[in-house]
């Protein structure tokens, strides 16, 4: 079977799954725990097609399984796979919506488009393999760029663990936690250096279907251009229920980046979690 119709017949039964599966448990966060899966199962789909003899097709299908490795990590020890263990967001957004709209939203939104996006941004798996050709020296700086973009979001999802750990510990202790969210290390440049490399990985993903191409004129960056468009969504509607909950992060709105991390903006310091 061509692997492109192979992802296809997946992608078909990943929607035909999260949508039965968030009607059966009232849960609408099973796209999200397939999302680190998904993806490494389409780039390694064009790499067997290949028969696992394309240097840059197996070298695209590792560095997105480091990627899932990292992923499903994070989000298990979150709780996400756990019964429960639902977005916190589509909670908000039911209470928004009546519950006919929220039905559409899910079929439409998270399960059809969110499960079409995860194929999407493989796809440069596809052009690889429609443009086999030996590694050069460009794969060689998209794969350093990768692992930096990949160690930078290991690093900030740490950082953000650590301080959710410790706030707990200081709510358990009947303290009250100050700061309530978290201003320091990469967080103290961009208020979601997470979100910054997780969409840097995949600009990268991009150039390498574009590298064996040899042009950047590829449709396939679509994928690219719809994740980024997704977490600005994402972004302006979590820092809205934060706001809510937290006045005072309108202050660290006005002196840090939202994602891209940059210098802060002539404000006080951050107050510093133990």
């Amino acid at each position: 079977m061509d692997p492109f119709f192979a992802c296809l017949w997946i992608l078909t039964g990943a929607c035909a799954l999260t949508w039965i599966l968030s009607l059966v448990t009232g849960e609408h966060s099973w796209v999200d725990r397939i999302w680190s899966i998904v993806p490494v199962v389409y780039v390694w789909v064009f790499a067997a097609a290949a028969g696992l003899a394309d240097a840059r097709l197996d070298l695209m299908a590792a560095l997105v399984t480091l990627w899932g490795i990292r992923l499903t990590f994070n989000f298990a020890r979150k709780g996400g796979y756990a019964p429960g263990g639902e977005d916190y967001r589509w909670e908000t957004l039911r209470g928004r919506m009546a519950k006919w709209q929220f039905a559409l939203f899910n079929l439409f939104f998270i399960v059809i488009y969110q499960n079409v996006l995860l194929l999407l941004i493989a796809l440069p798996a596809w052009t690889a393999f429609q443009h086999q050709r030996p590694l050069g020296i460009l794969d060689v700086v998209a794969t350093v760029v990768f692992l930096a973009f990949l160690v930078g979001e290991t690093v900030a999802d740490q950082q953000q663990w650590r301080f959710q750990n410790w706030k707990k510990s200081e709510t358990a202790a009947g303290r009250t936690p100050r700061p309530r969210f978290v201003q320091t290390g990469l967080f103290r440049f961009s208020r979601h250096p997470n979100f910054f490399f997780e969409q840097a990985q995949w600009w990268v993903v991009f150039l390498f279907g574009a590298i064996a191409a040899g042009s950047l004129l590829q449709w396939t960056v679509i994928g690219a251009v719809l994740l980024t468009a997704l977490f600005i969504g994402s972004t302006i509607f979590t820092e809205s229920i934060t706001l809510s909950r937290y006045p005072e992060y309108a202050a660290y709105q006005r002196t840090t980046s939202p994602v891209v991390p940059w210098f802060r903006r002539g404000a006080r310091d951050a107050v510093t979690a133990p």
